[in-house]
């Protein structure tokens, strides 16, 4: 039987890179545990397109599965390398991808089309903040949690943001939802069931995320038909309507009722403590075929070319 040969990228030159390593050592046990996969484990840094090309040549890959977070592996410019270089790739395209990193882009096209979301500006050097406490700032551009500040006075907010622009060269404010934390995973184009994200203390924050062990998660929590809809129809319409394909987690605060849209990823973390495996596995999907399925999806989008240039014998066989 052929085997489909696959390159897992990991690492980067993000703030996000242990994460990518241990969501990508992840996938490709994952991958390596169905037989018909041949896993070659790429950890990057931030290589040229022609780099990247003759690696993946060398690897003989039929397809890339790039787990990478942050601005340059999952914000667009490894996806235009990868969408150069012809071969087919898991997840969104660069221009998804770039808009969906975008927190203000995202939040923009969410209002056009009745989602609703906090309120939020880009804040500038030398520019007061037009929103009143209490506000989070954050990164425009950013995951995991990475310099985010929960800011309940004028003063927390005035030191939030100098620290940020030291480290950030686009970041805003965004009025703070006190509430409920959820998130909905897309598989495909079809959301998966809701967890709700239950720090121990505090918020959740990279920590609560990757190093703690005592974060809560209930799948599926307790919700109002009409909540449920909505959380399940909004996340599945921004993913459509940003260009999203193959896989994405979409993240909401709830205020009783009321879902305000925070952002939407590209490429989850698919770590131990990562959300959509967990929501992946409540739909009956392990960790293996919920990576051979993305692999399979990168696959039917191939035109063929690049398997023809690196296997002159032929793609593989998917019996």
């Amino acid at each position: 039987m052929d085997k489909t040969c696959v390159t897992v990228l990991m690492g980067g030159p993000d703030a996000e890179r242990e994460v990518s390593l241990d969501s990508g050592t992840r996938v490709a046990e994952a991958l390596e545990a169905d037989e018909r996969m041949q896993v070659v484990r790429r950890v990057l840094d931030r290589p040229d397109e022609s780099e990247l090309r003759k690696m993946l040549i060398e690897d003989g890959a039929h397809v890339v599965f790039p787990v990478l977070h942050g601005i340059w592996g999952e914000g667009g410019p490894l996806q235009s390398m990868l969408q150069s270089i012809g071969v087919p790739y898991v997840g969104s395209g660069p221009q998804a991808a770039q808009k969906a990193m975008h927190k203000l882009r995202t939040k923009s096209l969410a209002l056009e089309h009745a989602i609703p979301t906090p309120q939020a500006r880009a804040v500038m050097p030398d520019q007061p903040v037009d929103l009143q406490p209490p506000l989070v700032v954050k990164p425009i551009e950013e995951g995991s949690s990475v310099g985010v500040y929960i800011c309940f006075e004028p003063e927390e907010v005035t030191e939030a943001v100098a620290k940020l622009l030291t480290t950030h060269p686009h970041i805003m404010c965004e009025r703070y939802i006190k509430g409920r934390e959820l998130t909905v995973g897309i598989l495909g184009d079809q959301p998966l069931v809701p967890i709700e994200i239950k720090p121990h203390e505090g918020v959740y924050d990279y920590e609560s995320k990757y190093e703690r062990d005592d974060t809560g998660y209930e799948i599926d929590p307790p919700l109002s038909d009409g909540l449920r809809s909505r959380l399940a129809s909004w996340s599945a319409e921004i993913s459509r309507l940003l260009g999203v394909r193959d896989l994405a987690r979409v993240d909401w605060r709830v205020d009783g009722e009321e879902a305000w849209l925070l952002e939407v990823n590209t490429m989850p973390g698919m770590t131990s403590h990562s959300l959509l495996p967990k929501a992946a596995a409540a739909a009956g999907i392990d960790m293996t075929p919920l990576c051979v399925g993305l692999v399979d999806r990168a696959l039917a989008r191939s035109t063929g070319s690049w398997a023809a240039s690196v296997h002159p014998t032929g793609s593989p066989s998917r019996k």
